[in-house]
């Protein structure tokens, strides 16, 4: 005769016993390609890394005019990525559709603009991958203009020095070329006016102070760059 006890513990011990599945095999579909099918190159991954969205405008063409003038400067890798874009974008305003965005217009031209190491570059760039312009000036910048580069400017910008026997034009037109390699420096016009007066001989700051008839930092930022640009 069986206790209570011993009931409890059977039924506890059937509770705790858990049914076990049991999966049957995923059984591959027969592949039915010959050898030679088999070794053929595969057909996939060869789409461009842009996406240009569907244009549906009628009679839209893109003018061997237009190529043939992105193409007359193109970019290797090896120029100045930011000028690249600023001439780009120059060039592309010229040509306007009505029924045609004109980043849609940037995206189908762009490659154009592109030879050696920098259209390697686009090339190897994972199938579309690339959906808008602004992914595309992201992707090109951070390949040409790495994070390096931008802190090596800035410093060249905020340690920026006359050189001994160097005009006040010529520092001036040296201090700007900086701040066009670098347009994302991020430093105010106050600063940019600052760091320049400073880096001044003598003889040029007390140009400047004399040309501001007085203190040129009490100038207001767009007063004091008036006077440079009227000096130089």
């Amino acid at each position: 005769m069986r206790t209570r006890s011993q009931a409890r513990n059977r039924n506890r011990r059937q509770q705790q016993i858990t049914p076990v599945i049991v999966e049957e095999p995923e059984i591959p579909m027969a592949d039915n390609r010959t050898m030679a099918q088999m070794l053929q190159a595969p057909i996939e991954g060869y789409e461009d890394a842009i996406v240009v969205p569907l244009i549906n405008a009628n009679n839209f063409e893109l003018k061997q005019t237009l190529i043939n003038l992105v193409q007359s400067n193109q970019f290797t890798g090896r120029q100045d990525p930011h000028n690249h874009l600023r001439f780009f974008n120059k060039v592309t305003s010229t040509f306007r559709h009505p029924d045609v965005p004109n980043t849609s217009i940037k995206l189908l031209l762009f490659p154009f603009s592109l030879e050696g190491e920098a259209r390697i570059w686009l090339d190897k760039e994972p199938p579309r991958s690339i959906l808008t312009w602004d992914d595309l000036v992201s992707k090109f910048i951070n390949q040409f203009f790495p994070p390096s580069k931008t802190t090596y400017l800035r410093n060249e910008i905020i340690n920026f020095l006359q050189k001994p026997n160097e005009t006040f034009n010529e520092a001036w037109e040296r201090f700007k070329g900086l701040l066009r390699q670098c347009p994302h420096h991020g430093f105010s016009e106050l600063h940019q006016l600052d760091t320049f007066y400073n880096s001044l001989n003598t003889n040029d700051q007390d140009a400047l102070d004399s040309a501001a008839g007085g203190n040129f930092l009490d100038k207001m930022p767009r007063d004091g760059l008036a006077i440079i640009e009227r000096l130089v």
